[in-house]
């Protein structure tokens, strides 16, 4: 029962992840790392397919530095925040919308910048 927990989680994992490329605030990588390890624990084949897959790119970067560096950190902030900004202000009319928007912006700035590790230099 558990194995297909894990794998209907990192299912999701990779379907929020792939979203965030596409929606502003939206973070990848924390999705595809929770998503890697799910399967790691519940399917190695599926983890194999999705290292293998373009997504893969940033599972393999971040296993192989254990972290991302500053600059990289910065670059994926000043993204979020200025996609969603951008939408906030040009694309979004409804009030609601604009503030769900802005909260998932924050929670990616959040989780970027405080839970996904930093390291020094990339290898």
């Amino acid at each position: 029962m558990k194995r297909i927990i894990y794998i209907a989680i990192g299912s999701l994992c990779v379907g929020l992840g792939t979203l965030g490329i596409f929606v502003p605030g939206l973070p990848t990588t924390p999705f595809m790392l929770a998503a890697s390890w799910l399967f790691y624990r519940s399917s190695p084949r599926m983890r194999e397919k999705l290292l293998a897959s373009w997504l893969g790119v940033y599972i393999r970067d971040y296993e192989k530095n254990k972290g991302v560096t500053p600059r990289v950190k910065i670059m994926a902030i000043l993204m979020m925040v200025g996609m969603s900004t951008l939408s906030i202000t040009l694309f979004i009319d409804k009030l609601c919308v604009r503030i769900i928007v802005a909260i998932a912006c924050l929670i990616g700035v959040v989780v970027v910048g405080f839970i996904v590790p930093t390291v020094k230099r990339q290898e």
